[in-house]
C-alpha cells in the first residue's frame, strides 16, 4: 500500500496512541509543527484518504472513528 509523507506520519501518531482521542490541535502541531486553522481542513482530507486506503468499508471505519468537533482516534482490533 502506497501512503504519502503526511499519511505515513498519521498512521504513526494514531498508532502510538491506540485507543487515545487525539485532539486535532495534539495532530496538526505533530504533523505540521503548528496548530492553525487551516491546517484542521487539511486533516479531514487526509484522513479520509487514509481511511479510504485503510479501511475495508471507509463510510463505516473500523480502525479510525472521528470524534466530530475534537479529533480522531485509532481503535484496538481483535
Amino acid at each position: 500500500m502506497h501512503l504519502t509523507p503526511i499519511e505515513f506520519k498519521l498512521l504513526c501518531l494514531l498508532s502510538h496512541n491506540l485507543g487515545k482521542v487525539l485532539i486535532h490541535i495534539y495532530i496538526t502541531q505533530n504533523i505540521w509543527g503548528k496548530s492553525w486553522d487551516n491546517y484542521i481542513a487539511s486533516l479531514r482530507v487526509f484522513m479520509a484518504t487514509l481511511r479510504r486506503k485503510l479501511e475495508p468499508i471507509p463510510d463505516s471505519p473500523q480502525y479510525i472513528q472521528t470524534h466530530i468537533g475534537v479529533g480522531y482516534r485509532m481503535m484496538k482490533t481483535e
